[in-house]
């Protein structure tokens, strides 16, 4: 993809949106809402970088109840031509197709290569790569197992939705220490995943979530590591304008 002039391509990620409830998470979503509004005269593109939603599962003819801002805002932005891709974080790993049938929005379950302007680009969520974190490795084989969606499926949708939301606020990888302390440089696992990666291809930047906490992290001669940080701790997301990437961060109440 070449970036027109004065176009950029935004990224964010980890918005938990539902966490710890529909009504104490509405201030965020507005908040975020008013970032797409404002990105919207120069966005080229938007990545969505996983986690959007804290819990999400598409029944045959059901979607969890509520976020008609967001996902209204989106409809709008894509409709108006703006490209938007959407990466499936842990917490909505249950995402099929209805991102791409209601808003044209394609959906990938694996990182995926972009290249922007000649410069190459690895994306995704971030969630179990790299070293250790084998138990989540684990839980995620039983949540992504065929099987184990169609058992839940069978769950009407006001036990299962409650259930799903019930486990997810309780899970440590949104609100535990774990996210919030920075491990240094040669401890963060996306990093050393990042590293590994080199060894087979050049990538110039590896852009991911999960981690919660905004990270720029040299892994290479001109390579580096960027996390995106959260939408519901720092507000900050990543602007590539067609030459240098960074992070920024969003501060609504000075607009």
């Amino acid at each position: 993809m070449q970036i027109p002039q004065g176009k950029k391509i935004y990224f964010s990620s980890d918005n938990h949106l539902g966490a710890p409830t529909q009504a104490e998470s509405l201030p965020r979503e507005k908040i975020f809402v008013k970032w797409l509004d404002t990105i919207k005269h120069d966005a080229e593109a938007i990545f969505l970088l996983g986690d959007l939603f804290d819990f999400w599962f598409e029944y045959k003819t059901v979607v969890p109840k509520g976020f008609v801002r967001v996902l209204g805002k989106l409809a709008e932005l894509r409709d108006s031509g703006i490209q938007i891709h959407f990466f499936v974080g842990n917490h909505d790993l249950w995402m099929h197709d209805y991102f791409e049938k209601e808003l044209n929005i394609p959906v990938y379950h694996d990182p995926k290569e972009f290249v922007f302007n000649n410069k190459h680009f690895f994306i995704g969520h971030g969630d179990g790569k790299g070293p250790g974190d084998k138990g989540y490795k684990r839980m995620k084989k039983v949540f992504t197992n065929p099987l184990s969606q169609w058992l839940f499926r069978w769950l009407h949708p006001d036990i299962g939705v409650r259930l799903a939301q019930h486990l997810s606020v309780k899970n440590k990888l949104i609100s535990g220490d774990e996210d919030k302390a920075f491990l240094g440089e040669e401890k963060e696992w996306l990093a050393q995943y990042a590293k590994r990666k080199l060894e087979r291809k050049h990538f110039d930047y590896f852009i991911f979530g999960h981690r919660h906490l905004p990270m720029e992290i040299k892994v290479g001669d001109n390579s580096t590591y960027y996390n995106l940080g959260d939408w519901i701790n720092h507000y900050t997301y990543g602007v590539f304008d067609g030459e240098r990437f960074e992070l920024r961060e969003f501060k609504p109440h000075s607009l």
